[in-house]
């Protein structure tokens, strides 16, 4: 049995650009098997969009908040959808 595919769009806020925070979250979300892009954004933040299997997305988005991530993360704010289908692998861009 295998579970539906959401979702998780998050903006993370903080001084996270030129720490190697897209690397970090590449590198969490492969080992997680999630697809997706962590993305910089012109006002500061890094978008990161996975999909995967609810669970597996929960546990990216608890490393994001886990205070381990380069760099300093002020605030996540997080949105859960369905998922529309991503490339496979997960991207920095």
């Amino acid at each position: 049995m295998t579970e539906e595919s959401v979702r998780l769009t998050v903006w993370v806020h903080g001084r996270v650009q030129g720490v190697g925070f897209r690397w970090w979250t590449r590198s969490r979300a492969l080992e997680l098997g999630l697809d997706g892009a962590a993305t910089n954004l012109a006002d500061g933040r890094v978008q990161v969009v996975a999909e995967g299997p609810e669970p597996i997305c929960h546990k990216l988005l608890v490393a994001l908040n886990s205070g381990d991530t380069p760099g300093r993360v002020d605030l996540v704010v997080e949105r859960w959808s369905e998922a529309k289908g991503v490339a496979k692998g997960f991207e920095e861009r």
